[in-house]
């Protein structure tokens, strides 16, 4: 029997632990640990899972928390420090020991520094980073570690921030930007090969982008954007993106697949609830290929695996951002197929870890109704299968496994 235990935050006053039995098919709530208001992101330390931070989202000024997770996922209170501004909606922790807090409702972020060999202590005197932004719209939605950079999606002002240490722990500055189409709100990012892939919010479009030398504000031209809404949306629904995953390549899944989640605010709703989209990303070299056609072949409404993985053997292949080479220019996003899910509103979503085969599954929460839905990557990871859903508790909007 494989059991995960899996942790949830979401818009209340506890974070959720959930017990995942894969070979029974069950997703039992275990207990609700009390924490501060609206923990509405959750983050574990990279290198120890007993390590858990959460952002509580309320205004006029958010908190960073830090918690002691017991092996049962029960958790413990240890740390509250102020993010320094209105309503955090994200956390992670750095490699250089700092716990960031993407202040949404604020102009500013916070990189706040942990006591030296103690990463469940905060230090006081974390300065903010203040964008410069001058008096537009700037909302910080998500902080994402990359080559000695801290990238920071800004959904306001149309911005992927380029941030450097400053000099001290905890102290951060603004070295460059990533400019993004004005009105498309980036929200979330992940980063393959040197491509930037973005879920944005305002269009629901991904887009993928090779990221240039810093520190400057080059923007190189999009390689792929792509639409993310269901083609068969024939109501009157008004749709956001929200989260995008890259799976990391295994034996079992061993082609790098792309799940980003969309959401419905109405007025009118597919009785199906929201769809997760799964894309596979090429270059200009595969994508010019004759395989491009076999990877076009459906098989029940997917795309074949077998096909599909002759279409993404180049899949991520690096590119230079300098490359004068009018291949390296271009690339293609290809949808596979829109998963519904029952949920209406899905924030979030989180896959397993590799290292226990937790990635064969992936887990999506609703922020109003259709609880907290289990699903299983089938064929290869390029579809979902429902496996359990558990309605006890509403407005889980992030996970982590542990």
């Amino acid at each position: 029997m494989v059991n995960y235990t899996i942790l949830a935050g979401g818009f209340s006053t506890f974070i959720a632990t959930y017990l995942f039995d894969s070979d029974a098919s069950t997703l039992s709530l275990l207990q609700q640990n009390p924490t501060g208001d609206n923990p509405s992101w959750i983050a574990s330390h990279p290198q120890n899972t007993s390590i858990l931070y959460a952002v509580n989202e309320v205004s006029p000024v958010g908190s960073l928390q830090s918690f002691s997770v017991s092996e049962d996922g029960s958790l413990t209170l240890v740390d509250t420090v102020t993010s320094g501004g209105n309503g955090p909606t994200f956390t992670n922790p750095l490699s250089t020991g700092e716990v960031s807090a993407m202040n949404f409702g604020s102009p500013n972020s916070s990189f706040v520094a942990t006591v030296p060999d103690d990463p469940l202590h905060f230090e006081k005197d974390s300065p903010i980073v203040d964008f410069p932004v001058g008096d537009g719209p700037s909302n910080p939605h998500m902080s994402l570690e990359f080559n000695g950079e801290v990238f920071v999606s800004d959904l306001g002002a149309d911005k992927v921030w380029r941030l450097v240490n400053d000099g001290a722990p905890g102290k951060f500055k603004v070295q460059g930007q990533i400019d993004q189409d004005l009105g498309s709100g980036p929200r979330h990012m992940a980063i393959r090969d040197n491509i930037l892939f973005i879920i944005h919010e305002k269009t629901s479009t991904l887009t993928a982008q090779q990221i240039p030398e810093g520190p400057n504000g080059t923007t190189l031209p999009l390689l792929a954007n792509v639409s993310i809404i269901p083609p068969d949306v024939n109501f009157n629904g008004s749709f956001f993106g929200a989260e995008i995953l890259i799976s990391e390549p295994t034996e079992q899944f061993p082609d790098p697949l792309i799940y980003v989640s969309n959401r419905n605010l109405g007025p009118e709703f597919d009785p199906r609830g929201d769809a997760i989209a799964i894309f596979q990303f090429s270059n200009s070299s595969s994508a010019n290929s004759s395989d491009t056609n076999a990877a076009s072949t459906k098989v029940n409404g997917t795309y074949s695996r077998r096909n599909a993985r002759r279409h993404t053997r180049d899949l991520f292949v690096r590119q230079d951002s300098g490359s004068t080479d009018e291949g390296a220019a271009s690339g293609t996003l290809t949808l596979l197929t829109h998963v519904f899910t029952g949920l209406k509103q899905i924030r979030s979503m989180a896959l397993g870890r590799v290292v226990d085969g937790g990635d064969e599954f992936l887990i999506a929460g609703a922020n109003v109704d259709g609880g907290v839905a289990v699903f299983q990557r089938v064929d290869g990871g390029m579809n979902l299968t429902l496996i359990t859903r558990n309605e006890e508790v509403a407005n889980r909007t992030s996970f982590v496994f542990i």
